[in-house]
């Protein structure tokens, strides 16, 4: 079959390869190339049957149009240009290149010298021009038909306040349950399967944050360790699901993944990462965006353009600042949400994104601002990492609306505390209060904190309570990867025991954790298996543990905790006091009532001597919150983590009786409503919350 371009009678503004019913309009950007080439490929990916030039350049967007092209169509690119590294340009049309907009990514990455534009080993090094075709090795975008059956589908938009976020893996937490079909395990259509479904409903979770999805290679050096890039973090095709997630060949299963979840009331987040790519630094292999522009794609060291500018410690950092890559975010952006209909982002090393032409971090620049004034982006849960490695990257609470940002401060906090630290009930008191020393500015509400005990990056919750260092040997790296400070205990035993007092006393510690989660204002956000006594055997950077140590171990479904988890997120979801939308100043209302007061465990209100008690582990905590014609919903809290301890329950609104409504000291009835006498006994490293009596 002979392929040749068309003219079309109008004009295609899109990029990518787009199909429009008669033929493919194919567009690239490139501001330095000094020719495109085309390339199409067998069905099965593994023959050039022909290589034709971009025939149109406007605006450095090279395009062409060829009648009759169907969807189903493999395809790359070859770009013609100075391979001059001292100047920023690596040009090499020996190179395959995968389409930045290619909707689907087929064929496996080979690993081989092919891939890189210089000779590895070339006394030269980087400077050095390799002529080898890398197209057998190289991985193809194929054409897409957008079609696809959304009826009865319709964007959730869950406010803020009654989210509850789940962070998932895709394969991890579909390889092991034993309800989902084995040749599901591990893919999109397994996550979207009836018994992890219903696993979220019963649980309470409405949102599910899953880590990467968007298409990545598995890094040289893992594979050649035998391991492989299991969280995702090195994102290439900012357009196509991962391959290795989808049970057969369509990307439709992507969207039936997201309309079951929207069906059961649940938003789907993706973790997009955005803030560098695949291709690492000048030494890494040209497979894209290098070979296409790498003066345009990347930042370059303002001294010597040979060399990639690192705010990420990947190697590389997208250059966000040009108009043309920020088109591209904001296009894939935009291309989830309306063409795959997720609800929302959280950004990887956010910070990054954030950087200006003159590489500080803006929190009202360019990204920010394109982002807050698009019909379709401003309107979509948008969460921060709130950090990168460059200087000035660490950027909690400085983003801007509509922006929520993971905090960091909470989990340590909260750690800590639990952990019996001295000098922490003030810390408490913030996390508690939805951190505002950090949040409460620019007309930003009480649900910017999203806060997390634990995430895929750390220890577990499980691990947390029993390790007090990190064991990552099985990462190859000698123990010398991932965080060292983790504010972990393990209680007396390093790692599983039988013994029955370690065992009960992590269980209420879990129980205390979980629970301060679920009472604080702000937005909750739990481990995907943390429910389940979920277990990474110490690992606290399982990045590359495609196995049992990554996987989510299901054995904790009858575990008496799971159920405690239930409880904690209804518990949540029944009291608006814990959700509020604006931050709480403890002044008295309009009528008089007070909206939030601090108190010791004697009754009286915290004073600064209280605060700044060094001994202090039990702090009270007032909330109220007027409901609609149906009166205050109003909560007394106890965080206790010192010893048994007799606590004055306060007058306060009127209130003179309460009544024990939730306890982590009972194991077994932890939510059941009882009396309570004045003073009250709280047991030792517990929660005890109360409401009023009448």
């Amino acid at each position: 079959m002979s392929y040749s371009f068309s003219e079309l009678d109008f004009i295609k503004p899109e990029l990518g390869a787009e199909f429009t019913g008669e033929g493919t309009h194919f567009a690239v950007f490139s501001a330095h190339a000094e020719a495109v080439e085309l390339c199409l490929f067998s069905e099965d990916s593994s023959e050039e049957v022909a290589r034709l030039p971009l025939p149109k350049r406007e605006g450095d967007v090279w395009s062409g149009y060829i009648a009759g092209l169907k969807p189903g169509t493999v395809y790359g690119y070859r770009a013609h240009g100075p391979y001059e590294p001292n100047a920023g340009h690596r040009f090499n049309p020996n190179k395959l290149l995968l389409d930045p907009y290619a909707k689907q990514v087929v064929g496996a990455l080979e690993w081989d010298d092919a891939l890189y534009g210089y000779r590895i080993g070339d006394p030269e090094e980087d400077l050095s021009f390799d002529t080898r075709d890398s197209a057998p090795f190289m991985v193809k975008g194929v054409v897409q038909d957008p079609d696809f059956d959304w009826a009865g589908d319709q964007a959730i938009r869950r406010p803020w306040t009654e989210t509850i976020i789940y962070e998932a893996h895709v394969r991890g937490m579909t390889m092991t349950h034993p309800g989902v079909p084995e040749d599901l395990r591990g893919t999109f259509m397994g996550m979207a399967s009836d018994p992890i479904v219903e696993h979220l409903v019963d649980l309470g979770i409405s949102a599910v944050e899953l880590l990467p999805i968007q298409y990545f290679p598995d890094d040289r050096y893992l594979l050649e360790k035998g391991l492989r890039n299991y969280w995702g973090y090195q994102t290439l095709g900012f357009f196509a699901p991962q391959p290795r997630f989808l049970s057969g060949r369509a990307i439709t299963e992507f969207k039936t993944m997201v309309k079951r979840f929207h069906a059961a009331g649940i938003e789907v987040i993706m973790d997009v990462v955005y803030n560098h790519t695949a291709e690492g630094s000048e030494r890494g292999p040209t497979l894209s965006f290098r070979g296409l522009d790498n003066l345009s794609y990347y930042r370059l060291s303002p001294d010597d353009p040979r060399h990639t500018y690192d705010t990420t410690g990947t190697g590389n950092t997208v250059n966000i600042a040009h108009p043309m890559v920020l088109r591209m975010v904001l296009d894939s952006l935009r291309y989830w949400v309306g063409v795959m209909h997720v609800d929302g982002f959280r950004f990887d090393l956010a910070s990054t994104l954030g950087r200006t032409r003159h590489i500080e971090f803006d929190r009202e620049g360019t990204f920010f601002d394109a982002i807050r004034q698009d019909p379709i982006l401003s309107g979509v849960k948008l969460i921060a990492e709130p950090w990168d490695v460059g200087d000035g990257g660490y950027q909690v609470g400085g983003f801007p609306y509509p922006f929520r940002e993971w905090n960091d401060k909470y989990r340590d906090d909260v750690r800590r505390f639990w952990k019996g630290e001295g000098g922490l009930v003030a810390g408490l008191a913030s996390r508690l209060a939805g951190s505002s020393e950090q949040f409460n500015h620019s007309d930003r509400g009480a649900t910017s904190s999203v806060n997390l005990i634990s995430a895929h990056d750390g220890f577990t919750l499980m691990d947390t309570v029993s390790y007090n260092d990190k064991h990552n040997e099985a990462n190859g790296e000698e123990n010398r990867d991932g965080h060292s400070d983790n504010h972990s205990d393990n209680m007396g035993a390093e790692g599983p025991t039988d013994d029955d007092g370690i065992r009960s006393a992590r269980d209420r510690r879990r129980r205390n954790m979980i629970a301060t989660l679920m009472l604080s204002q702000g937005v909750p956000m739990l481990l995907g298996g943390d429910e389940l006594g979920n277990s990474q055997q110490g690992n606290n950077n399982a990045y590359c543990q495609d196995d049992e140590i990554g996987w989510t171990d299901w054995s904790g479904l009858d575990d008496p905790f799971l159920d405690f988890c239930k409880g904690a997120i209804a518990f949540r979801k029944a009291h608006p006091a814990l959700r509020q939308e604006r931050f709480l100043t403890g002044e008295a209302a309009g009528d008089g009532t007070i909206e939030i007061a601090w108190y010791r465990p004697d009754g009286a209100v915290m004073d600064e001597e209280a605060w700044n008690d060094g001994d202090l582990r039990t702090l009270g905590l007032f909330l109220s919150k007027p409901a609609n014609g149906e009166g205050a919903d109003q909560l007394f809290l106890v965080c206790n983590a010192g010893g048994d301890c007799s606590v004055t329950l306060p007058e306060v609104n009127g209130i003179t009786a309460w009544k024990r409504v939730l306890d982590t000291g009972a194991a077994d009835d932890a939510f059941s409503v009882h009396p309570a006498e004045n003073p009250a006994m709280v047991y030792g490293a517990s929660i005890a919350a109360f409401e009023p009596a009448a």
